[in-house]
This record gives structure tokens, sequence and C-alpha cells, in this order.
């Protein structure tokens, strides 16, 4: 794995000196970037975005070099799946969870959006392993309900808090029909996070804090395979081979209006960052979407400037 200011308000300012985000934390640093000017806000608005976003990046040991309205609370979407993968991986780890134990998809598990198994007839029986792959790599929400049935809602609230995800909730199952809804997803509540709670988790988690070391490398290796990469890994460079030059591991959600990315990105200098938006005016579920095409182009300067890439290489796309 490759070695890796301070911000806030509309106009962050990063400097060589920055802000750590929560207690102490462990792992490489690196010498903070040169001071910057960057308004990703302003940005935005002359691309025509008319949304809201909330931005936060660090490097690995958790120091803040950007951040803009990280507490900010959005829906979720998909983004929710980056907890339940890592509480999923924390029960195998601790005994009990068999990742190998194979559980039947039946026809009422089977739900909408996205994913492949409510296109598959019903029957399969899938590993828990490859369920957890399946949520993040296509994020297909049929396996993310089973991830959900099987871990409990309170146990994955409660994890929540004890990990001080406070902006963070699991309000319930992914794309239920309203007959089977719960009280709270009738009354209009969605599953919440904010970027600062996802780049938190993310940053523990490549820090070793959260799992053993082989089941780290397991969720880097599932979110380091996410097939939807409309924002973070959008204009990561390729090399001549088409092959992106720096890995990158996250997880995007998407609804309507909604594009969010979160993720590590192993640039020269090593960045853990999430972006997330709502208030986009395109409702188009495609990689052409022009609200995640201008977040996109904003963003990649930034991560660029920060992450140390090499100067010269052209950016690419998906």
């Amino acid at each position: 794995m490759p070695a890796p200011g301070r911000a806030g308000g509309r106009a962050a300012l990063l400097y060589a000196a920055p802000r750590r985000v929560g207690p102490p934390l462990r792992g490489p640093g690196g010498p903070g970037p040169a001071r910057v000017r960057f308004d990703l806000a302003a940005d935005l608005r002359s691309r025509g975005y008319v949304g809201e976003v909330g931005v936060l990046i660090t490097d690995l040991a958790g120091r803040e070099l950007y951040a803009l309205h990280p507490a900010r609370l959005f829906p979720a979407a998909s983004t929710i799946k980056v907890p339940l993968l890592l509480l999923a991986l924390g029960e195998a780890q601790a005994g009990r969870l068999d990742l190998r134990e194979r559980v039947t998809v039946r026809a009422e598990d089977r739900v909408p959006g996205a994913g492949v198994l409510h296109e598959l007839g019903p029957g399969l029986t899938p590993t828990w392993e490859d369920l957890l792959t399946l949520m993040i790599v296509v994020s297909d929400n049929t396996a993310t309900n089973l991830v959900i049935e099987r871990l409990g809602m309170e146990r994955v609230n409660a994890w929540l808090g004890e990990r001080g995800m406070i902006g963070t909730r699991l309000i319930g199952p992914l794309q239920l029909p309203p007959e089977r809804q719960n009280e709270a997803q009738r009354r209009g509540e969605r599953n919440r996070t904010s970027a600062r709670d996802q780049v938190a988790l993310l940053g523990a988690l490549v820090r070793g804090e959260v799992l053993d070391q082989a089941h780290t490398a397991l969720a880097l290796s599932i979110l380091g395979r996410q097939q939807l990469r409309d924002l973070l890994g959008r204009h990561v460079p390729r090399g001549v081979d088409g092959e992106l030059l720096y890995r990158v591991a996250s997880k995007s959600g998407e609804l309507l209006g909604i594009h969010h990315d979160v993720g590590v990105l192993f640039t020269p200098r090593p960045l853990v960052a999430a972006v997330l938006s709502e208030g986009g005016l395109d409702p188009r579920e495609h990689p052409g979407n022009r609200d995640v095409t201008v977040l996109a182009a904003a963003l990649w300067p930034l991560l660029a400037a920060l992450g140390g890439t090499v100067a010269g290489a052209a950016p690419g796309d998906i």
C-alpha cells in the first residue's frame, strides 16, 4: 500500500499545520500541503451546480486537509452500506458470522433498485461474503437487506453510536414497498449520514482500528472493486494500459438529486475523502448526469493537489 490545512466555512483554506479530526489518531501522516486557496462552493456555483454539498478530506492520520460543511446531514443513500460492511466483517472476525455460510435468497427478499439479485430467480444460495461483495461492488439492495436482517437494526445503530458516528443512522431496509416499511420510513425518515462520519470510519479502517489485518484487507479489497466510480475515482489518471495510476477504495450513493462518494484514494499522499450532495437537478441515473460530472470536475483539482499526484498526468474519465 503506497505511503501517503485546516479548513472551514464557505471558502476553505488549506494549511500546512492542519487541525485533527476527533481524538488523537495513529498512523502515517507526511507533511501537510503548501497553503493554497480553494473555494469549492464558489467553483460549483460558477459551473451551474445549485445543490448543497458536504465535503471532508483528511490524510491517513486523520489530519484535516479540507472541509466544507462536514457535519451537515444528508440522506445516506448507498453510503450506509459502508458501516454495514465493516460491522459484518467485525462479526465474522469475532466468530459470530461465518462468511462461507450460504444464504437462500427467497422471492420475497428481492427488492428493486441497484444490484442484480432482484433480476435473478429465487433460490440462489450465495455466501455471506458474496452478499457483502454484491452490496458494495454493484450496490445490491437485496443483498443489503439480507445483511441488515442478519445484523439487526438495533445492533447496527448501537455500533454506529459506539464508533461516535452521531450523524449516521439506519432507519430501515432499502426499497421496501409501503406495506413493509416501518413507522419511521412511513413518516418519510431516511437513512442518514455526514461526510465527517464517513471519513472518520474509513480513516479508522485503513489505520487498522476497526478490524484485524485480514478483515481490513478484505474490506479494502471489496471497496476497491466497486464498479460505480462517478465521483472520487472519475478523474484519477490512467496509465498507458488504461489502468488507474492510483488505487481507489470507495462506495458511491445515489438517489434522485443526491450523489455521494466516500473512500480512500491511494495517491502519493493517500487521502480519505467524502463528498455528499443533494439538490441536484439532473434526474438521470447515468454517468453523464450533469450534476455528477460537475461535482467530479470541481473536486478533482483539489484531490490532485492534496494527493500530490504526478505533475502533468492527464485526468482520466470513466
